[in-house]
């Protein structure tokens, strides 16, 4: 028995050694026992040191300052990015004016008539209140405005999307170059790509077109891209048997078989080309976004909600038109098809040359209800009942003074107490434990640039709100999508909030809770948990529901609990799940925390905005391409290798 136990610590040991992530933590060890005291002895601890930062700011002020003296008078902006930015501006006024020619009662018409082809009478109706309510709203011509930008970047979106997912989709190679890049761009927060747009284009509707194309293109390339990868092998051997070409066989068999894939992505890309319209507001887009980027600017919540309504009726109704056109796909068409669409046509067409004959082609401004005088005076009441003082709960001010004080604060303290080097160590070890040695490498060389780029401190003030905001997203996520996964009444009485949360422009988040909590960093961290919280209780939802039911119901036979089943069971099998449900909050708190800059968020948000403002194009894009990192970085630390999740699963 002796021999046994003195030989059983030798046995474990090599046992130990034979997991990955003992190997692997041992490895980082060893490298950070080597190289922590030489970087300690030369840079020291504390924060980045002076010595490894570059000061970007002067070569960047050097081509900002050469781009705005050579706009008017370089080939490069006269025959070529002149005549793009004229296209996008002639594309764009056509469309309003088309709008506006078509008058309030037309656009309507025509957009429930669509509704009705598409989606049926109940949406029709829908998308009908819904347009007459942005007229009630006083909103009328900015949303026309949002609507003509909308649909010219939709468009472009699309085709460029399309074009990209051609290449992916029928080339191996070029799919292996795109797919990093794809990845990348679709993990940016949507400021990231403002700046680089203003600085080639200037303020105004050609800069929010073309940053609107870079944020909502990737979504169509990627699904493009998949149809067609995803073809039946069986119906394109038949094909090709037939002596059809390469472009025959495209258009006849890869395309339709990849309808679904595309039309899922024309609706990511509505969805997200509408919520960068909106953001882009900051850089002159007009429309609905302006309306509600003045109003948080000077904190008036009732002229911020009679613009948001606008926006998230708008959202609603392009996915679930879009969403209920993706559903019919395959079905038989309607044999009168044709003619409806013709009677629909008639119908739209006369509303709008009645309307003109009559003179009624502008909302009437007696119809136009001022909801800001309520909303404010609401607000007002807030202020002096619910922000402070209220009996035993506190009110909502405390709240955010509590949550500062307990938890940002220290988090960020925390975060610039650490010596730089621990925090490259900690994000490698993070990496590579979820990843690879090259997940690990990307994490810490994209931190490392936020380093060399002088940003440090702001960069982590953003990362402590980023993990506060994340935690609490992850509590209430799980929680409620365990409790959706163990009971049917549950989900479907969520299923329609998250459906609207999901399809809300994240500008839009920042109205409430400006009117609950005022402004400040706790704000901006609300609107990211309310933003980031439905993907993650649909994502854990699903993994749950996904379980084997064989294993759950061999733990049942063994006598386990329902909790049992759920700690022992469900959640291990679902750890790939849970682990994308992490990756996509960090990815959607980080997208809103950063705009939350524009409501008192501070830190990189607040560099962005202000340099926006000023025209101090060096320190947007320097804190533009800090965001860039740290969501580079984020998104390597919580997303698992496809190897992994699978030897998870």
């Amino acid at each position: 028995m002796a021999t046994v136990t003195a030989n059983a610590p030798r046995t474990a040991l090599p046992g130990l050694l034979k997991q990955p992530v003992v190997r692997k933590l041992l490895l980082l060890a060893l490298a950070a026992a080597v190289l922590v005291p030489l970087a300690d002895a030369r840079w020291a601890s504390g924060s980045w040191p002076g010595a490894l930062t570059v000061d970007v700011s002067e070569p960047l002020t050097k081509v900002s300052d050469w781009i705005i003296d050579n706009r008017d008078s370089h080939p490069l902006f006269i025959y070529f990015l002149g005549h793009v930015s004229n296209a996008v501006v002639i594309c764009v006024r056509a469309v309003y004016l088309v709008l506006l020619a078509a008058g309030w009662a037309g656009v309507t018409a025509a957009a429930s008539l669509v509704a009705w082809r598409v989606a049926g009478p109940r949406l029709a109706a829908g998308t009908g209140v819904a347009f007459l309510a942005c007229g009630f709203l006083g909103m009328w011509v900015p949303t026309m405005q949002t609507l003509a930008l909308m649909v010219v970047a939709v468009l472009a979106s699309v085709v460029v999307g399309v074009l990209l997912g051609l290449a992916a989709g029928l080339s191996d190679r070029l799919d292996r170059l795109l797919r990093p890049v794809l990845d990348t761009m679709q993990v940016l927060p949507a400021f990231a790509y403002l700046l680089p747009v203003v600085l080639v284009f200037g303020i105004g509707v050609p800069a929010a077109v073309l940053a609107t194309v870079v944020y909502a293109a990737p979504p169509m390339a990627r699904l493009t891209a998949l149809g067609l990868r995803g073809a039946d092998k069986e119906v394109l051997e038949a094909v090709e048997s037939l002596g059809t070409t390469a472009r025959q066989r495209l258009l006849t068999a890869r395309i339709p078989l990849a309808r679904k894939e595309l039309l899922l992505g024309l609706n990511q890309t509505i969805m997200m080309a509408l919520s960068m319209a909106v953001i882009a507001s900051v850089i002159g887009a007009g429309g609905l976004g302006d309306r509600v980027y003045q109003a948080l600017a000077s904190v008036d919540v009732g002229a911020a909600l009679a613009a948001g309504i606008p926006i998230v009726l708008l959202a609603v109704v392009l996915d679930r038109v879009t969403g209920a056109a993706g559903e019919k796909l395959g079905e038989e068409p309607h044999p009168n098809g044709r003619r409806l669409w013709l009677y629909a046509l008639a119908g739209t067409a006369a509303v709008a040359v009645a309307g003109r004959l009559t003179g009624r082609l502008d909302w009437p401004d007696a119809w136009a209800l001022n909801i800001a005088e309520p909303v404010n005076r609401a607000v007002d009441w807030m202020t002096d009942h619910l922000y402070s003082g209220v009996p035993v709960v506190g009110g909502t001010a405390d709240w955010a003074a509590h949550f500062t004080t307990w938890v940002l604060d220290p988090v960020r303290d925390g975060l610039l107490w650490l010596p730089w080097w621990s925090v490259l160590l900690v994000v490698a070890a993070l990496a590579w434990l979820i990843g690879t040695w090259r997940t690990a490498l990307t994490a810490v060389l994209a931190m490392a640039a936020i380093g060399v780029l002088g940003v440090w401190k702001p960069s982590l003030d953003t990362l402590s709100q980023v993990l506060a905001a994340v935690a609490v997203t992850l509590v209430l996520g799980f929680a409620t999508g365990i409790a959706a996964a163990r009971s049917d009444r549950v989900e479907r009485l969520l299923r329609p909030v998250l459906d609207v949360f999901q399809t809300m422009p994240q500008f839009v988040y920042l109205i409430p809770v400006v009117a609950l909590f005022g402004v400040g960093r706790a704000p901006a961290v609300a609107a990211a948990v309310v933003y980031a919280l439905p993907a993650v209780v649909r994502i854990t939802t699903q993994g749950l529901r996904q379980v084997d039911p064989a294993a759950l119901e061999s733990s049942r036979s063994l006598g386990a609990t329902p909790a049992q089943q759920l700690r022992q069971v469900q959640l291990p099998l679902a750890r790939p799940a849970l682990l994308l449900a992490v990756n996509q909050g960090v990815v959607l708190v980080l997208a809103v925390v950063i705009i939350g800059g524009l409501v008192g968020g501070g830190a990189l948000g607040y560099e962005v905005v202000a340099g926006l403002a000023r025209g101090d194009l060096a320190t947007g894009l320097v804190a533009g391409a800090a965001i860039v990192c740290l969501g580079l970085m984020l998104d390597r630390v919580t997303q698992p290798t496809e190897r992994r999740a699978k030897k998870g699963a």
